[in-house]
């Protein structure tokens, strides 16, 4: 009855390729249950989630990408010829999970920084295979908030369905 009267605030997201791996898992197609976040700022989004946010050179298509820093944080590179920076207010860092690839991944050491209000949603549950899902790790807070958004919203049939193993 809640769906009907205030509408869902989860939805489904399709994942492809191993950025993500482990977390996503190392396979072709992973479905995520994702809940939506329209107004994004530091205080629903915390270091540690994986968001799905607008690819910043593709804006019709979305990433999946672990939230690494916020706005204030300063950044150092691992090349000494760069200089450090701070983001900037409504600005943060995301990287792919795969650290077997992280040279060639493709997050904010490859585009930079992203814009908070670029963030769509934070995944909260992954189906890699019908007997390989669960909760994303996000951070403590995150866990926490979107714990009973999945006791309500969560439906693995549904899940099973949509997924494309």
């Amino acid at each position: 009855m809640k769906n009907l009267v205030y509408g869902r605030i989860t939805y489904l997201h399709s994942v492809k390729g191993a950025e993500m791996a482990p977390t996503m898992g190392a396979h072709d197609n992973n479905t995520l249950l994702v809940r939506k976040l329209p107004d994004v700022d530091t205080r629903y989004v915390s270091v540690g989630d994986a968001v799905v946010l607008k690819d910043p050179n593709e804006t019709h298509k979305y990433l999946v990408r672990r939230l690494a820093a916020l706005e204030g944080s300063e950044m150092v590179s691992s090349d000494e010829k760069e200089e450090p920076f701070v983001l900037e207010k409504d600005q943060c860092w995301v990287v792919a999970d795969n650290q077997e690839k992280s040279k060639e991944a493709y997050d904010s050491r490859t585009f930079g920084p992203v814009s908070l209000a670029d963030i769509v949603g934070r995944a909260i549950y992954c189906m890699r295979t019908a007997v390989d899902h669960g909760p994303v790790s996000n951070s403590e807070f995150s866990m926490q908030e979107d714990s009973p958004i999945l006791a309500v919203e969560l439906d693995v049939d549904e899940l099973a369905k949509d997924h494309k193993a």
